[in-house]
């Protein structure tokens, strides 16, 4: 029930019909992030997702509201390294309405200026709510120690100079350079028709062409191996992790079910061996994350100072041994089970497959379907999972600490 089309306007549109819902879920997805700005523009992709929703040429900020309010809608956004999303989830029989201020914010946004200067307000308390919390800044600083010097390294929120700097016509100026047909994709889930869903993106669309996804260079330089923010915390934040390949690699899949046996569930190894057998951390994991030219495997932790190096000596032990010896077949076994269940499981909500077939079809230029992902999964070996754990996990290891440390506590090996 999954289809596919490429509009008049250039808009990708990706619709996934469930005729036995009442709701429909709708997205669009501009594919520009943070990492497409400039050091200038740093924070602009997140300011205009605020700003969006402020008024159009025809509606206040409260008419957008009271609009979605009165069906009893949900609308709201946000924005990425690599793309920025707007999405509502409503009655199907709205969805009309629905798609009326979707794209009115995103085709006529007016963007006067008492409302940007109330914006940045909003934005500057978020950036100091986001360095209040010491598990939020070690998650900035590894991605600053992962990808040096580069657009991927810095935080989505943007430098709070920009933001406090940025006017009118910057804003403007991105908007029109990036929020055009060619860079979006439209999803939709639910019970709804392609068709009409097709039908009615185009009319609203109509006279508005061109764009496409912005030009990216690939991270050059090396990881740093080390970045402490010394701070007086109760507990130490550490971020340890390496690169990996990007989000189109065939090897994602083996990927994915080593993520989930080193950190990615209450059976994963570093819970095991952390957290229930010594009893060092309330909260252990692992992630992955691919980009359109590079990836991550990291591992978080928060522990007290004084375990610390404990703590990262046993991290260090276990992806050592995944690196040499990959998993059991019983570890793939339960990684497999997992990553499929979460998956179907996500499948019963119209906003979760709307989230799904978006972000495939732009990220990924396709979209399966369940039945085929479960597949790829299900074909990971133990031995894919055993070459790609020795390529990645034996790679130069990045580590990003904030608590009450110095460097030289730390030291480099």
């Amino acid at each position: 029930m999954i289809r596919t089309s490429r509009l008049a306007s250039g808009i990708r549109l990706v619709t996934e019909s469930m005729p036995d819902v009442a709701s429909a879920s709708v997205g669009i997805w501009v594919g520009t992030g943070s990492r497409d700005e400039t050091e200038s523009e740093a924070g602009i992709s997140h300011f205009l997702e605020h700003l969006l929703f402020k008024g159009t040429e025809s509606r206040s900020a409260r008419e957008i509201a009271e609009a979605i309010d009165a069906v009893g809608g949900d609308m709201n956004a946000y924005t990425t390294k690599e793309y920025t999303t707007f999405y509502l989830r409503l009655l199907a029989d709205d969805l009309e309405l629905g798609l009326d201020v979707l794209c009115d914010i995103l085709l006529r946004p007016a963007f006067r200026p008492n409302e940007l200067e109330a914006e940045r307000q909003v934005i500057m308390e978020e950036v100091l709510m986001h360095l209040d919390e010491p598990a939020d800044i070690v998650q900035e600083r590894f991605a600053e120690a992962l990808f040096p010097g580069h657009p991927l390294g810095r935080e989505v929120l943007g430098l709070p100079e920009v933001i406090r700097s940025v006017g009118v016509p910057e804003i403007r100026s991105f908007f029109d350079s990036h929020y055009l047909p060619g860079n979006m994709v439209v999803a939709a889930a639910g019970r709804l028709a392609h068709d009409e869903v097709s039908r009615a993106i185009e009319r609203r669309f109509a006279g508005r062409v061109g764009g496409g996804p912005p030009r990216r260079l690939a991270p050059a330089a090396g990881p740093l191996r080390r970045l402490v923010e010394s701070d007086e915390t109760e507990q130490a934040h550490l971020v340890y992790g390496v690169r990996a390949p990007n989000r189109r690699s065939e090897e994602r899949f083996a990927l994915a079910a080593l993520n989930h046996v080193l950190g990615g569930g209450l059976s994963s190894r570093l819970f095991q061996s952390v957290r229930e057998e010594r009893g060092l951390a309330y909260s252990i994991g692992s992630d992955r994350v691919g980009y359109d030219d590079a990836g991550a495997i990291a591992v978080s932790v928060g522990t007290s100072p004084e375990n610390a190096g404990q703590v990262l000596s046993l991290i260090d032990a276990e992806l050592d041994a995944m690196a040499e010896r990959g998993v059991s077949e019983r570890e793939l076994e339960v990684a497999k089970g997992n990553l499929r269940a979460d998956l179907l499981l996500s499948l019963e909500d119209s906003g979760a497959r709307m989230s799904r077939i978006g972000s495939s079809l732009l990220l990924h230029g396709q979209v399966l379907t369940a039945e085929e992902v479960i597949g790829r999964i299900e074909a990971v070996s133990r031995e894919q999972v055993h070459l790609v754990a020795n390529q990645v996990l034996s790679s130069e290891r990045a580590l990003a600490v904030v608590g009450p440390f110095a460097e030289e506590d730390f030291p480099l090996s």
